[in-house]
């Protein structure tokens, strides 16, 4: 396992995505909390634009739970059929929908928690809806995430628990906002699994990875 960076150089590196992306953005479509929320669990072992393509009908007709519930189960499905696991995603949708109606007077709460005791809502989608909307300093981890983190020396850990750990452990403060999407837009677009682009990789000469592909 690469060794974890220190500090300095931790910092530098956040340094550079700041200078190349001051303002990240998550890619999922949503107009609100509750269409994020329902976007990440629907993303689930999908990609962003599969689900954006899905949900750009969906969101203009079922935009709060109520909605959602009104159009029910089989029309949901009509919607997402094109997405991994839809039957099931479709399910948990229409359940935390019923909740959010009935316990939360049609709010989406912005507690970890609450968050992760909604059906189809884990760890990693709570701490990307504490992020995204609430801006709260949460870091979901992600496959780019546990990759990127492990192979640099930016935060490494055996499970996503450890990587989320060492996110907030060893990246300073003033760039824990942001830190989650910096990382899943590099381990997306750059630091790849299969051919990683090193070569034009702007923290190439921090990174830790033995095998760069330069």
């Amino acid at each position: 396992m690469v060794k974890q960076l220190d500090y300095h150089t931790i910092r530098e590196i956040f340094t550079r995505f700041q200078q190349a992306e001051a303002e990240p953005k998550g890619e999922l479509d949503h107009v609100n909390a509750y269409t994020l929320v329902v976007a990440v669990a629907l993303s689930a072992q999908a990609t962003d634009k599969g689900v954006n393509r899905a949900t750009a009908e969906l969101f203009k007709i079922a935009d709060t739970p109520q909605k959602m519930l009104d159009l029910g189960e089989d029309g949901l499905i009509e919607h997402i059929k094109t997405i991994g696991l839809f039957r099931n995603k479709a399910k948990n949708v229409i359940k935390l929908s019923r909740i959010l109606v009935d316990e939360y007077g049609g709010e989406v709460p912005n507690s970890r928690a609450a968050l992760e005791s909604l059906p189809g809502v884990g760890r990693k989608t709570a701490n990307v809806v504490l992020n995204m909307w609430w801006q709260y300093p949460a870091q979901a981890v992600d496959t780019h995430i546990f990759r990127f983190g492990n192979r640099s020396g930016v935060a490494v850990g055996k499970d996503v628990v450890a990587v989320e750990r060492a996110i907030e452990d060893h990246i300073p403060a003033d760039f824990q906002l942001h830190a989650h999407h910096w990382m899943i837009l590099h381990g997306r677009y750059t630091c790849l699994a299969r051919n990683p682009k090193c070569a034009t990789c702007v923290i190439r000469d921090l990174c830790l990875f033995e095998e760069k592909n330069l």
